[in-house]
């Protein structure tokens, strides 16, 4: 399961254990960005009659960031380009997120930024 992580109150995990877990979540990164490759190209091919190679293209460049290469579409393939563009642009944060998570998670962990645990500022009890 990609969730369960170790409580603050576990010690740290090993390097190793670490980089095992970078890998599921690089592996479930590249899942988003695989089915979402394949449906854009599913999408032009069929809006587009588009080849594969030129779908291809078109949907990487978009999860890209980068926008389509072919911009001459038909009313159906303009209403596509545009909530896969829409759709792209989600994925690829959502991707960065899943990447990032278990490194966010191991600086948090290792510094105990708990903000239950904090002194209370001098002056400003809690019945103040």
């Amino acid at each position: 399961m990609f969730a369960i992580l170790e409580h603050r109150s576990h010690p740290l995990v090993s390097r190793r254990v670490f980089a095992l877990r970078m890998l599921r979540y690089l592996g479930l990164a590249a899942g988003i960005i695989g089915v979402s490759l394949a449906g854009g190209i599913a999408g032009y091919e069929y809006f587009e009659h588009m080849g594969l190679r030129d779908a291809f293209l078109n949907t990487s460049m978009l999860l890209g960031g980068m926008g389509p290469v072919k911009t001459d579409l038909s009313n159906g393939g303009k209403v596509f380009a545009g909530l896969y563009a829409l759709y792209a642009g989600l994925v690829f944060i959502v991707a960065a997120g899943v990447l990032l998570a278990p490194v966010i998670h191991r600086v948090v962990h290792v510094v105990h930024c708990d903000l239950d645990d904090r002194p209370e500022p001098r002056g400003r009890g809690r019945n103040a």
